[in-house]
Protein backbone atom coordinates (compact mmCIF):
# COMPACT_ATOMS: atom_id res chain seq x y z
CA UNK A 1 0.00 0.00 0.00
CA UNK A 2 1.22 3.49 -1.25
CA UNK A 3 0.27 6.39 1.00
CA UNK A 4 0.76 9.93 0.20
CA UNK A 5 -0.26 13.04 2.02
CA UNK A 6 -1.46 16.54 0.89
CA UNK A 7 -2.11 19.64 3.08
CA UNK A 8 -6.21 18.91 2.66
CA UNK A 9 -6.03 15.81 1.02
CA UNK A 10 -5.11 12.33 1.45
CA UNK A 11 -4.41 9.73 -1.49
CA UNK A 12 -3.54 6.05 -0.62
CA UNK A 13 -3.06 3.71 -3.65
CA UNK A 14 -3.46 0.20 -2.78
CA UNK A 15 -3.11 -2.24 -5.82
CA UNK A 16 -5.23 -1.23 -8.16
CA UNK A 17 -7.33 0.53 -6.65
CA UNK A 18 -6.98 4.70 -5.23
CA UNK A 19 -8.44 6.22 -2.53
CA UNK A 20 -8.45 10.32 -2.69
CA UNK A 21 -9.90 11.46 0.88
CA UNK A 22 -11.09 14.79 1.40
CA UNK A 23 -9.41 15.88 4.62
CA UNK A 24 -10.44 18.81 6.07
CA UNK A 25 -12.82 17.03 9.18
CA UNK A 26 -12.98 19.68 11.18
CA UNK A 27 -14.76 22.02 7.96
CA UNK A 28 -16.40 19.13 7.19
CA UNK A 29 -14.40 18.64 4.27
CA UNK A 30 -15.40 22.33 2.91
CA UNK A 31 -13.29 23.39 -0.36
CA UNK A 32 -10.53 26.23 -0.06
CA UNK A 33 -8.44 27.24 -3.25
CA UNK A 34 -5.81 24.90 -1.85
CA UNK A 35 -7.88 21.80 -1.86
CA UNK A 36 -8.39 22.42 -5.24
CA UNK A 37 -4.86 22.61 -6.46
CA UNK A 38 -4.39 19.69 -5.00
CA UNK A 39 -7.25 17.51 -5.70
CA UNK A 40 -6.41 18.78 -9.38
CA UNK A 41 -2.81 17.70 -8.94
CA UNK A 42 -3.41 14.43 -7.57
CA UNK A 43 -6.53 13.63 -10.04
CA UNK A 44 -4.40 14.59 -13.19
CA UNK A 45 -1.54 12.00 -11.79
CA UNK A 46 -3.99 9.12 -11.19
CA UNK A 47 -6.10 10.18 -14.84
CA UNK A 48 -2.18 9.44 -16.55
CA UNK A 49 -1.94 6.35 -14.45
CA UNK A 50 -2.83 3.41 -16.52
CA UNK A 51 -2.04 0.85 -13.88
CA UNK A 52 -5.11 2.35 -11.97
CA UNK A 53 -8.42 0.69 -12.15
CA UNK A 54 -10.73 2.73 -9.73
CA UNK A 55 -10.79 5.66 -8.10
CA UNK A 56 -12.72 6.24 -4.47
CA UNK A 57 -13.34 9.75 -3.66
CA UNK A 58 -14.52 9.98 -0.21
CA UNK A 59 -14.39 12.65 2.69
CA UNK A 60 -12.87 12.40 6.46
CA UNK A 61 -15.15 12.54 9.35
CA UNK A 62 -18.67 12.32 8.81
CA UNK A 63 -19.41 14.50 5.96
CA UNK A 64 -18.30 13.98 2.05
CA UNK A 65 -18.27 17.46 0.99
CA UNK A 66 -20.71 20.37 1.78
CA UNK A 67 -19.27 22.86 -1.10
CA UNK A 68 -16.88 25.63 -0.71
CA UNK A 69 -15.77 26.37 2.93
CA UNK A 70 -17.51 30.40 2.84
CA UNK A 71 -15.94 31.16 5.76
CA UNK A 72 -12.60 30.45 4.38
CA UNK A 73 -13.29 31.88 1.15
CA UNK A 74 -14.91 35.31 2.92
CA UNK A 75 -11.24 35.76 3.96
CA UNK A 76 -9.02 34.03 1.28
CA UNK A 77 -7.41 36.69 -1.43
CA UNK A 78 -5.97 34.41 -3.43
CA UNK A 79 -7.91 33.46 -5.84
CA UNK A 80 -9.21 29.65 -7.47
CA UNK A 81 -7.09 28.96 -10.24
CA UNK A 82 -9.76 28.30 -13.11
CA UNK A 83 -7.58 25.38 -14.53
CA UNK A 84 -8.88 23.07 -11.57
CA UNK A 85 -12.13 23.35 -11.97
CA UNK A 86 -11.56 20.53 -14.35
CA UNK A 87 -11.54 18.47 -11.72
CA UNK A 88 -15.22 17.38 -12.71
CA UNK A 89 -13.60 16.43 -15.99
CA UNK A 90 -11.02 14.08 -14.85
CA UNK A 91 -13.05 12.52 -12.58
CA UNK A 92 -15.36 11.91 -15.25
CA UNK A 93 -12.97 10.92 -18.35
CA UNK A 94 -10.10 9.03 -16.77
CA UNK A 95 -9.73 6.22 -17.95
CA UNK A 96 -10.41 4.08 -13.89
CA UNK A 97 -13.67 4.00 -12.85
CA UNK A 98 -14.38 6.18 -10.12
CA UNK A 99 -16.76 6.05 -7.08
CA UNK A 100 -18.19 8.35 -5.30
CA UNK A 101 -18.46 7.02 -1.23
CA UNK A 102 -20.86 9.80 0.14
CA UNK A 103 -21.62 9.75 4.41
CA UNK A 104 -23.03 13.12 5.56
CA UNK A 105 -22.98 16.19 3.52
CA UNK A 106 -22.91 16.09 0.18
CA UNK A 107 -23.85 19.99 -1.55
CA UNK A 108 -22.65 22.58 -4.05
CA UNK A 109 -19.44 21.41 -5.75
CA UNK A 110 -19.29 18.23 -3.74
CA UNK A 111 -22.39 17.22 -5.17
CA UNK A 112 -21.30 18.55 -8.71
CA UNK A 113 -17.81 16.11 -8.20
CA UNK A 114 -20.07 13.09 -7.12
CA UNK A 115 -22.32 13.52 -10.39
CA UNK A 116 -19.23 13.72 -12.23
CA UNK A 117 -18.20 10.25 -10.97
CA UNK A 118 -19.23 6.87 -12.93
CA UNK A 119 -21.15 5.12 -9.70
CA UNK A 120 -21.92 6.64 -6.31
CA UNK A 121 -22.63 5.19 -2.72
CA UNK A 122 -24.51 7.21 -0.02
CA UNK A 123 -24.68 5.99 3.52
CA UNK A 124 -27.78 6.83 5.21
CA UNK A 125 -26.74 9.46 6.81
CA UNK A 126 -25.92 11.49 3.52
CA UNK A 127 -27.23 14.55 3.03
CA UNK A 128 -27.61 16.57 -0.78
CA UNK A 129 -28.24 19.93 -1.42
CA UNK A 130 -27.05 21.79 -4.68
CA UNK A 131 -27.05 24.89 -2.45
CA UNK A 132 -25.56 27.45 -5.07
CA UNK A 133 -28.97 29.50 -5.00
CA UNK A 134 -28.49 29.81 -1.57
CA UNK A 135 -25.45 32.11 -1.56
CA UNK A 136 -26.36 34.21 -4.85
CA UNK A 137 -23.78 31.68 -7.02
CA UNK A 138 -24.93 29.72 -10.48
CA UNK A 139 -23.24 26.98 -9.75
CA UNK A 140 -20.08 25.05 -10.48
CA UNK A 141 -18.80 21.52 -11.41
CA UNK A 142 -20.68 20.79 -14.19
CA UNK A 143 -24.02 20.20 -12.05
CA UNK A 144 -25.90 21.18 -15.17
CA UNK A 145 -24.32 19.05 -17.43
CA UNK A 146 -24.30 15.57 -15.42
CA UNK A 147 -27.12 16.05 -13.29
CA UNK A 148 -29.95 15.68 -16.11
CA UNK A 149 -27.90 12.80 -17.26
CA UNK A 150 -28.42 10.91 -14.06
CA UNK A 151 -31.84 12.50 -12.53
CA UNK A 152 -33.77 13.52 -15.96
CA UNK A 153 -33.54 17.26 -17.02
CA UNK A 154 -36.78 18.43 -15.69
CA UNK A 155 -35.48 17.57 -11.86
CA UNK A 156 -31.62 18.73 -11.91
CA UNK A 157 -33.55 22.33 -12.72
CA UNK A 158 -35.75 21.69 -9.91
CA UNK A 159 -32.84 20.61 -7.91
CA UNK A 160 -30.79 23.61 -9.20
CA UNK A 161 -34.02 26.16 -9.20
CA UNK A 162 -35.23 25.30 -5.94
CA UNK A 163 -32.49 24.21 -3.94
CA UNK A 164 -33.42 22.32 -0.68
CA UNK A 165 -31.71 19.59 1.39
CA UNK A 166 -32.70 15.95 0.78
CA UNK A 167 -31.65 12.44 2.63
CA UNK A 168 -30.04 9.33 0.50
CA UNK A 169 -33.79 7.14 0.59
CA UNK A 170 -34.46 10.58 -1.93
CA UNK A 171 -31.38 10.57 -3.48
CA UNK A 172 -31.71 7.33 -4.43
CA UNK A 173 -35.45 7.73 -5.39
CA UNK A 174 -34.53 9.79 -7.87
CA UNK A 175 -31.75 7.95 -9.50
CA UNK A 176 -29.25 10.29 -7.98
CA UNK A 177 -26.83 7.34 -5.95
CA UNK A 178 -26.64 3.57 -7.11
CA UNK A 179 -27.28 2.88 -3.08
CA UNK A 180 -27.89 3.62 -0.32
CA UNK A 181 -25.96 1.18 3.11
CA UNK A 182 -26.38 1.52 6.43
CA UNK A 183 -23.83 3.34 8.03
CA UNK A 184 -22.35 0.78 9.92
CA UNK A 185 -22.05 -1.75 7.00
CA UNK A 186 -20.89 1.00 4.59
CA UNK A 187 -17.68 0.18 4.54
CA UNK A 188 -18.03 -3.61 3.91
CA UNK A 189 -20.63 -3.16 1.32
CA UNK A 190 -18.23 -0.74 -0.47
CA UNK A 191 -15.38 -3.28 -0.36
CA UNK A 192 -17.83 -5.75 -1.64
CA UNK A 193 -18.28 -3.58 -4.56
CA UNK A 194 -14.66 -3.05 -4.81
CA UNK A 195 -13.63 -6.82 -5.03
CA UNK A 196 -16.29 -7.30 -7.88
CA UNK A 197 -15.02 -4.74 -9.85
CA UNK A 198 -11.46 -6.48 -9.67
CA UNK A 199 -12.74 -9.62 -10.20
CA UNK A 200 -13.50 -8.07 -13.41
CA UNK A 201 -11.73 -8.10 -16.72
CA UNK A 202 -9.84 -4.75 -16.60
CA UNK A 203 -9.35 -4.54 -20.04
CA UNK A 204 -12.79 -4.86 -21.06
CA UNK A 205 -13.71 -2.33 -17.62
CA UNK A 206 -11.66 -0.02 -18.74
CA UNK A 207 -12.74 0.24 -22.59
CA UNK A 208 -16.42 -0.23 -20.81
CA UNK A 209 -15.50 3.13 -19.00
CA UNK A 210 -14.21 4.70 -22.27
CA UNK A 211 -17.25 3.61 -24.34
CA UNK A 212 -19.62 5.76 -22.27
CA UNK A 213 -17.59 8.82 -22.04
CA UNK A 214 -16.84 8.33 -25.74
CA UNK A 215 -20.91 7.85 -26.49
CA UNK A 216 -21.46 11.11 -25.36
CA UNK A 217 -20.08 13.07 -28.29
CA UNK A 218 -20.97 10.89 -30.94
CA UNK A 219 -24.38 9.87 -32.85
CA UNK A 220 -25.97 6.17 -32.13
CA UNK A 221 -24.57 5.86 -36.41
CA UNK A 222 -21.13 6.79 -35.52
CA UNK A 223 -21.03 5.42 -31.87
CA UNK A 224 -22.29 1.62 -32.89
CA UNK A 225 -19.10 1.04 -35.34
CA UNK A 226 -16.49 2.19 -32.64
CA UNK A 227 -18.23 0.17 -29.96
CA UNK A 228 -18.11 -2.56 -32.44
CA UNK A 229 -14.24 -2.20 -33.29
CA UNK A 230 -13.68 -2.36 -29.93
CA UNK A 231 -15.95 -5.26 -29.22
CA UNK A 232 -14.12 -7.58 -31.87
CA UNK A 233 -10.65 -6.42 -30.88
CA UNK A 234 -11.54 -7.42 -27.07
CA UNK A 235 -12.62 -10.75 -28.78
CA UNK A 236 -9.42 -11.93 -29.58
CA UNK A 237 -7.72 -10.88 -26.35
CA UNK A 238 -5.97 -13.37 -23.94
CA UNK A 239 -8.78 -12.39 -20.89
CA UNK A 240 -11.41 -12.99 -22.74
CA UNK A 241 -10.61 -16.55 -23.98
CA UNK A 242 -9.61 -16.78 -20.26
CA UNK A 243 -13.23 -15.99 -19.41
CA UNK A 244 -14.37 -18.30 -22.29
CA UNK A 245 -12.65 -20.69 -20.68
CA UNK A 246 -13.48 -20.68 -17.12
CA UNK A 247 -17.55 -20.07 -17.96
CA UNK A 248 -17.24 -23.53 -19.49
CA UNK A 249 -14.65 -25.64 -16.70
CA UNK A 250 -17.42 -23.72 -14.28
CA UNK A 251 -14.40 -21.91 -12.23
CA UNK A 252 -13.21 -18.04 -11.68
CA UNK A 253 -11.65 -16.76 -14.47
CA UNK A 254 -7.73 -15.04 -13.69
CA UNK A 255 -7.39 -12.21 -15.60
CA UNK A 256 -3.84 -11.01 -16.60
CA UNK A 257 -4.75 -7.58 -18.33
CA UNK A 258 -3.99 -8.86 -21.68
Amino acid sequence: MVTQGYETILWRREGPYGTLTLNRPEQRNGITPTMMDELYACLSAAAADETLRVLVLTGAGHDFCPGADVKHYAAERRATDPETFKVAVLLHEMAAVTIAAIRGACAGAGLGWAAACDLRFASDTGKFNTAFLGVGLSGDMGGPWSLPKIVGAGKARELYLLPGKFDAAEALRIGLVNRVWADADFEAELRSILQRLEDSAPLALTTMKANFVAAEAMSLSEFIPFETQRHSALGGSEDSREAFRAFVEKRRPVFQGR
